[in-house]
């Protein structure tokens, strides 16, 4: 048997971490089993569905290098691959069981449905009542059929057994059917319902495992008896625990950000997101920790999101924290999948960022942050080869300072014409005493320089320091404030060599100028 897994997000705005999650484990499970993974987009509510928002759903699996094998884009024996265009497929399994007297036409009238849920919330148990359509003859049925009467089409329940599976995460699992509605499979208009569309689609796909989230294990019976009764394989099923947001019990949800904007636990990112997203031209509140794309945008590495996904709920060992993506497809198995819902932890994705990021070379890393000082403006759409060298030597000055890509542009003050000085440390390090007239005196050390090295200007520091009388440390910081404007940073020596000569001696000028008219 060839193994095929599925996920089936709907395309509603964005592609939700959580999502993301669970389309992961389906991902790896086929590829750790030598099978397919199937992308099947379920755009059946055209009143829900937003416009334009398969785009980066699509994105993020391939920004996290998750290749679909089946589906939009891609094509595949078993299209098409959008609910949508499947309605000949719903109608005629629908047609069949109606033939096969599996399935009725219910006319209920809006009051007596609202009977029925009252008698069950009385009783804990389908009403009798509610199979009333069945006892219309044929005549009865066509006449309200030519009179326009609104109808559903209804799964008819067996209602003497038991439906029983073995999950591949929770065990044995059994519901009587006794206490199950008979449920509606399609609207008068030909459109399915939820769970009708997604046991078809899986038949029809050949879907052998369905991994997926917990919340839908109630959904299982009816798919279990709707599979049955169309005399298809039942697939495997798999139900996996919701992932947290941090410090709570709840499900990780959009519908929360504002609460998480407060939260100890997402300060890291919503920090990055307020220092990030406007000096890229994004709107701050577009984008949020719930959504892939912020992560893209924000300048993580696939690697760091994929470990991050792939230890919330998942563990190889108790001691193995960094796992790449092949690591995982080689060792991931469903029996290790932890039975507890798990929380989203921003701190250790953080941990995991960088050290995917140092496992990075200078080059590398160099390649990941340059777009980000594109985007901002920093740097040239198209980059002279002395430009990207510059951004390498920043790159490698700040070592592991580069934690996501987005960093380089707190050391936006190597690509920029002007600075800004950080208030505080400028009336501390350079307008103090008679720090302005040793910057003075030091500068035509500087200029005189015939190599600009680091080797060169520290033996210049270090000698006009002895010749004074003072420490180095008073012109090393006064000297990094007036080329950098920030206290922060790589060494001073990788500063002033980056920032270059002439550039260093007009921002000396520019700082004495500024201390004298203060």
């Amino acid at each position: 048997m060839t193994v095929r897994t599925r996920f089936a997000p709907s395309p509603t705005g964005y592609m939700h971490i959580g999502g993301m999650r669970t389309a992961l484990f389906n991902w790896l499970y086929a590829k750790k089993h030598g099978g397919q993974f199937i992308l099947r987009i379920d755009d059946t509510d055209q009143q829900r569905n937003v416009d334009d928002a398969l785009a980066p759903i699509l994105q993020a699996f391939r920004w996290l290098n998750l290749a679909w094998d089946e589906g939009p884009e891609v094509g595949g024996d078993y299209g098409p691959y959008f609910q949508s265009q499947r309605g000949d497929l719903y109608t005629a399994a629908a047609d069949r069981l109606l033939a096969e007297g599996k399935a009725y036409r219910c006319f209920d009238t809006p009051e007596e449905v609202q009977a029925d849920k009252e008698a069950v919330r009385e009783t804990g148990k389908p009403p009798a009542g509610m199979r009333r359509s069945l006892d219309l003859s044929d005549a009865e049925i066509q006449q309200k059929l030519d009179n326009g009467d609104p109808w559903v089409m209804r799964f008819k329940v067996p209602q003497d057994r038991k439906i029983e599976i073995n999950d591949e995460i929770r065990g044995h699992v059994e519901w009587d059917a006794a206490l199950m509605f008979d449920p509606n499979i399609m609207r008068s208009n030909g459109s399915p319902l939820y769970n009708f569309a997604t046991v078809v689609d899986d038949a029809q796909l050949k879907i052998t495992h369905v991994i997926r989230a917990e919340e839908h294990l109630s959904n299982t019976p009816i798919q279990v008896l709707l599979y049955e009764a169309l005399g298809e394989q039942v697939p495997t099923f798999a139900h996996i625990p919701f992932v947290m947001a941090p410090g709570t019990k709840k499900k990780i949800s959009k519908r929360d950000v504002d609460k998480y904007r407060k939260s100890p636990a997402f300060k890291i990112l919503f920090d990055l997101s307020s220092q990030v997203l406007p000096q890229i031209g994004l709107d701050e509140d577009a984008l949020n920790p719930v959504m892939v794309e912020f992560y893209e945008q924000t300048g993580f590495l696939p690697a760091g999101l994929l470990n991050s996904l792939g230890r919330t709920g998942w563990s190889f060992d108790e001691t193995t924290e960094f796992m790449s993506l092949d690591f995982l497809i080689e060792n991931f198995s469903l029996s290790r999948v932890v039975k507890a819902s798990a929380a989203f932890d921003p701190e250790k994705l953080m941990s995991y960022q960088a050290h995917w990021m140092n496992e990075l070379s200078t080059a590398e890393r160099a390649v990941h942050c340059a777009p980000f000082l594109q985007k901002a403006g920093l740097l040239a759409a198209e980059p002279s080869e002395a430009d990207l060298a510059k951004v390498g030597q920043v790159v490698e000055s700040l070592g592991d300072r580069i934690k996501v890509a987005s960093d380089i542009l707190t050391y936006g003050y190597f690509f920029k014409d002007e600075i800004k000085y950080d208030e505080k440390a400028f009336k501390k390090r350079v307008k103090n005493g008679n720090v302005p007239e040793l910057l003075g005196e030091f500068r035509p050390v500087l200029a005189d320089l015939s190599e600009w090295t680091l080797e060169s200007i520290e033996a210049a520091l270090q000698q006009f320091a002895e010749s004074k009388e003072i420490g180095t440390g008073l012109l090393i910081n006064a000297l990094r404030i007036a080329s950098t404007g920030s206290p922060a940073g790589p060494g001073v020596y990788d500063c002033l060599v980056i920032v270059g000569k002439e550039t260093v001696l007009t921002r000396i000028d520019d700082a004495i100028a500024r201390a004298a008219a203060e």
